[in-house]
């Protein structure tokens, strides 16, 4: 899993084979990778696993395990453009079980990582040119946890 320039590397505590194996899970096209174990020079438990790779929709992946040091923040979060309310609906109740519904279709999942649970047609909703359908969107996106696209369109149609 090296020939992608950019690979994106997630903390964890001593959770990053089972990450993988939730991950992988949750998203149709996936796959699991290689998963290298400490070895006696350490710094972990010989035996114990450094680092599991995965690959979610074409973004490969590597879970290593430094210890709880490091804890995810929202700072960093990973979108996922839905074509439909089912698609919404499908990752959000994935990814909200022992996680945390949060705000605007953001949400944690239960390792602490954000995501960003977002239809697709909302970016045209609260960028079109017409300041008051979009502002109606936006205003309606704010009110909301997982987002509703029958209630974006209906707020954006000033219904």
């Amino acid at each position: 899993m090296t020939d992608q320039p950019f690979v994106t590397c997630l903390w964890f505590d001593t959770e990053a084979e089972a990450a993988a194996h939730y991950y992988t899970s949750i998203f149709k096209d996936s796959r699991l990778g290689r998963v290298i174990r400490y070895t006696e020079a350490g710094p972990g438990q010989a035996g114990s696993v450094l680092t599991a790779e995965f690959e979610v929709n074409g973004q490969k992946f590597v879970g290593v395990n430094g210890g709880p040091s490091f804890k995810f923040t929202e700072a960093i979060s990973f979108q996922i453009m839905c074509k439909d309310q089912a698609e919404v609906d499908y990752y959000w109740s994935k990814l909200t079980e022992q996680g945390e519904a949060v705000q605007c279709g953001w949400l944690k999942d239960k390792y602490g990582l954000s995501w960003q649970v977002v239809p697709t047609v909302l970016l045209e909703l609260v960028s079109d040119p017409d300041p008051e359908r979009a502002g109606r969107a936006t205003k309606a996106m704010l009110s909301m946890k997982k987002l509703d696209i029958a209630a974006l369109q209906q707020a954006y149609a000033g219904e």
